[in-house]
């Protein structure tokens, strides 16, 4: 665990209780000890070191306490880079991923994915594709922000990723609009994944015109593809079809190739 995320504060002394699963998985995964040090995620998304004080098996909690400059932190129980060093390198741009609604068990994996990215919104979208009988099962709220929360503790994500109710692909578009509209164009940039060779220019080429890059969308296909006349109402709206020079992937496997590429772009950038 990178990270824990928090749902509530600390109060007026300083000391945050754990309780439920989020227990258990304190006592019996990561077992923690008395004086062990673990950041904690706050609600308003602040990194905060927090030790851990006696556990009580019989009460079935585990009390946090935050370190302060006259209070001794213990071992942290983060193996490798923390989160405080993932905050401090991971660029800032914003990443939007329209993702056309998958079977469900892939959607699971392309949330987890995404969010371990650190992907800021996921909008499911309704194609001419998409299996209608998976549709009003894929955003189940309880679920989806379970596998986002453990994504984010596991990963050290600080962007509090967002999944979105689904919609079709004009209200989609009209999302991406609306965010833009007031914007300069040259700071914001859509792209879609596209299975068919286009011009062979590459994110690095066709980011290369933009400044100060403030939110980068990407949109992915399922199962089934893009339709070719969504491939041309997005393309109308100013998303830029990218086709990668790689093998046919798995819709939950171009996601994640997508998102590398496009990330890996914009840093060069």
């Amino acid at each position: 665990m990178r990270q824990y995320i928090a749902s509530d504060f600390p109060d007026s002394q300083g000391l945050l209780r754990i309780t439920g699963k989020d227990y258990r998985y304190f006592h019996k995964i990561l077992r923690v000890k008395s004086g062990d040090m673990i950041q904690v995620r706050l609600p308003d998304q602040v990194l905060q070191n927090m030790t851990v004080c006696t556990p009580n098996k019989y009460g079935k909690d585990i009390i946090l306490q935050v370190c302060t400059e006259h209070s001794e932190c213990g071992k942290s129980l983060t193996r490798g880079t923390s989160a405080s060093e993932i905050s401090a390198t991971v660029a800032k741009p914003e990443y939007w991923l329209f993702q056309f609604i998958a079977r469900p068990q892939k959607m699971d994996i392309i949330i987890r994915q995404a969010t371990e990215c650190g992907v800021h919104l996921i909008v499911p979208v309704i194609g001419e594709y998409t299996q209608s009988g998976n549709i009003a099962g894929t955003v189940r709220s309880g679920r989806i922000e379970r596998i986002i929360h453990e994504a984010r503790q596991q990963s050290g994500s600080s962007v509090e990723t967002k999944v979105v109710e689904p919609v079709n692909i004009h209200d989609a578009v009209l999302l991406w609009q609306q965010h833009t509209e007031d914007a300069d164009m040259k700071s914001h940039a859509a792209f879609v994944l596209y299975e068919r060779e286009t011009d062979r220019k590459t994110f690095t080429e066709l980011i290369e015109s933009l400044t100060d890059i403030r939110t980068a969308a990407l949109a992915v296909g399922c199962e089934g593809g893009i339709s070719p006349s969504e491939i041309e109402y997005l393309m109308s709206a100013g998303f830029i079809p990218v086709h990668l020079m790689t093998n046919i992937l798995r819709c939950e496997t171009a996601a994640l190739y997508g998102l590398a590429v496009l990330q890996t772009a914009v840093k060069e950038k």
